[in-house]
């Protein structure tokens, strides 16, 4: 580690210990060279999961615009934030199970998974979701999935 005043690279650690949320040491450390003392962080470093689009494209997955959309299909109704969370926890979790060592997943994998959270959450929220997911293009196609609902409930 690079001391922050002469720049040597030659320390010791003095001590070692979890930080408070657990995801990274804090080791302090004093330099060799000229007795500076110091803190560095050490964390895992995860390789991201990489969503293969319907266009082949790929980019790297963002919960973030899983929770947008979702946050888009429950305006105006009345679910408790807790729920909302544990929602987009239940997919990100999920999505990182199909990811697997491959640690890439395919954007219909992330729609389906949302869809059947949705379903679970709110079916006024689910239908929202799957009409834009899903594309419906006919009015028909609007009152299948609702009757789909219905009969399930």
């Amino acid at each position: 580690m690079k001391c922050p005043r002469c720049g040597s690279l030659e320390d010791k650690v003095l001590e070692s210990r979890p930080s408070k949320d657990g995801l990274s040491i804090r080791r302090r450390r004093e330099c060799l060279e000229c007795g500076c003392r110091f803190t560095s962080y050490e964390k895992v470093e995860l390789k991201p999961i990489v969503v293969i689009k319907k266009d082949g494209k790929h980019q790297n997955f963002d919960i973030n615009k899983v929770e947008r959309g979702i946050r888009a299909c429950t305006e105006k109704i009345a679910i408790d934030p807790e729920r909302l969370k544990e929602t987009l926890d239940n997919i990100e979790n999920r999505i990182h199970d199909l990811a697997g060592s491959k640690r890439t997943v395919t954007s219909v994998q992330i729609g389906e998974e949302t869809l059947k959270e949705l379903y679970k959450l709110n079916h006024v929220a689910y239908v929202r979701f799957a009409a834009v997911y899903r594309a419906f293009d006919s009015l028909e196609r609007f009152i299948e999935e609702i009757e789909k609902i219905a009969k399930e409930s």
